[in-house]
């Protein structure tokens, strides 16, 4: 197999620049979610893989089940190729849904920017790490492995789905759920120099505190709806400090996190506010019951709020993404990208977990055995992902073609 890997890093250098064209034009269409307009990147998508010979299945979620969830248009992508009946079918799975851009951006958000050259540089954008790159990083090994013309057993298939950033249930979860797919394993977007096997789980909640409101001259006739929340925000805050002591097994996670994102409310500075609304996300480790986090946390909130008269609070849920412990079946596909991308890249590439939660688990929830690998530095924050100036090192979106085109090739071999 040795001479047929050479092939296949060959073939992918060969075609390198193509392949970096082709995240470009995937970046410089936005997938902003919110508003989560992304049927326009995924026609864009299918466009450019029907170009390049890949035949493209449009899966669009109808409109009623998307605005319900708050998004504006889902249209997910398959591509599906059979090359016998005996052996796995390997899915590689990446989200081109992204979070706006935000302000700071030295290089245009939508740019696609190259700052280098192809074998240093880096490619500047929203969704350049996360995760349009491994748009670009399965599609090259899918077409590296075929273009060798060995026999291959089993099938590939892409899945480029559009709703990762609010929670999954539109995008595999949809495929998954109405049998569109199903795959014996999984390749999910990640970073380069680890495969994740196991990750966090994550809790969103919408909290509103109703007060009532009054004139700022006379707040005695008011209930502060600002001031119930500040107090039901320090009780929150505070676990942050029990959630240290709690560790997880797990490498790479830690302990559990709570983070309030968005807070608005209030109506005018003469006004004592009636109304205060915020999110909070609860980041959950492997190990906890994510029942009992959420009674928990719905607890805290309410017994605050009843300290103060008048007070009153609402709680919706607004994700439950359960964690994702290692699946049985995986050891095969972990160790072969773990083996070669030792190989493309001259170090030893660890398994761990991961605080993110991801739409892996929506496989796992299926009995999918899975990875996490793709196109990234080592950490998140090196990549900038949700900040301004999200990048991918051209070097790693290279390596981690090959690493993938390696993989597919070894366990799709008769």
């Amino acid at each position: 197999m040795t001479d047929s890997f050479e092939k296949l890093d060959a073939w992918i250098d060969a075609h390198f620049e193509e392949e970096v064209r082709y995240l470009q034009a995937l970046v410089q269409v936005p997938t902003d979610t919110p508003p989560g307009n992304n049927a326009p990147h995924a026609e864009r998508t299918a466009e450019l893989l029907t170009a390049m010979g890949l035949p493209v299945e449009r899966h669009p979620v109808p409109a009623e089940q998307v605005q319900a969830y708050g998004l504006a248009s889902i249209t997910n992508l398959i591509v599906r190729r059979h090359y016998s009946d005996t052996g796995p079918v390997i899915a590689l799975n990446a989200h081109g849904d992204v979070v706006p851009p935000g302000e700071g951006w030295t290089h245009g958000p939508y740019s696609g920017h190259i700052e280098g050259d192809l074998q240093s540089g880096k490619l500047y954008g929203r969704a350049a790490a996360v995760s349009k790159s491994d748009f670009a990083s399965y599609t090259f090994a899918l077409r590296a492995i075929e273009a060798l013309g060995l026999p291959l057993c089993g099938g590939v298939e892409l899945h480029f789905t559009y709703d990762e950033e609010f929670g999954g249930e539109l995008g595999p979860g949809w495929l998954l759920k109405n049998s569109l797919t199903r795959p014996d394993l999984l390749i999910a977007a990640g970073f380069s120099y680890q495969v994740v096997t196991a990750h966090n789980g994550c809790l969103q909640m919408e909290v509103t505190v109703h007060g009532r409101a009054a004139h700022a001259a006379i707040p005695d006739t008011g209930v502060d709806a600002l001031q119930g929340a500040v107090a039901i925000l320090n009780a929150l805050y505070a676990q942050n400090t029990l959630y240290k002591k709690i560790s997880s097994q797990v490498a790479g996670i830690t302990h559990p996190y709570l983070n309030v994102g968005r807070i608005e409310g209030g109506s005018n500075t003469n006004v004592v506010p009636g109304k205060v609304s915020f999110k909070l996300d609860r980041r959950m480790i492997p190990e906890e019951d994510p029942v009992a986090v959420e009674a928990n946390l719905r607890k805290l909130i309410r017994d605050t709020a009843a300290l103060v008269p008048g007070l009153s609070v609402d709680i919706k849920r607004l994700l439950l993404a359960h964690a994702l412990q290692p699946l049985p079946g995986n050891q095969a596909l972990v160790q072969a990208l773990q083996r070669h991308g030792e190989a493309v890249f001259g170090e030893a590439i660890p398994t761990s977990g991961t605080p993110l939660y991801t739409d892996m688990r929506l496989y796992g929830e299926h009995g999918i055995p899975a990875a996490i690998y793709g196109a990234g530095p080592r950490t998140v924050l090196e990549s900038n992902a949700k900040r301004a100036d999200e990048h991918v090192n051209l070097a790693d979106l290279r390596g981690a073609t090959k690493v993938v085109a390696r993989t597919l090739l070894e366990l799709l071999k008769p």
